[in-house]
């Protein structure tokens, strides 16, 4: 990954909402919008926004089930941020 790619994931962790989020899918195989949904005070379109931005980092798989939504963890990204972290750590650890 070029750090570009690395800005869009993290810039799209860097709300509450979303880290919310992605803490509700790390424990679930897939979940449903509406079932997302329920979890907070916001209407579907703010919850479609939230969505949007963790898809197109690459943090949140989408399939379209019937009329519904349903989100998973793509956890390839996700590691490749960790080992992004924690080698970059280590850089600075090392020096």
């Amino acid at each position: 990954m070029k750090y570009q790619d690395y800005a869009v994931i993290f810039k799209s962790l860097s709300d509450a909402t979303r880290l919310e989020i992605v803490d509700m899918l790390k424990n679930s195989s897939s979940l449903c919008a509406c079932t997302i949904l329920e979890k907070f005070e916001i209407t579907q379109p703010t919850l479609s926004y939230h969505m949007k931005s963790l898809v197109e980092s690459g943090i949140v798989r989408c399939e379209k089930i019937g009329i519904w939504n349903h989100y998973s963890i793509n956890n390839e990204v996700l590691d490749e941020c960790r080992k992004f972290i924690v080698s970059k750590g280590k850089e600075i650890n090392d020096k």
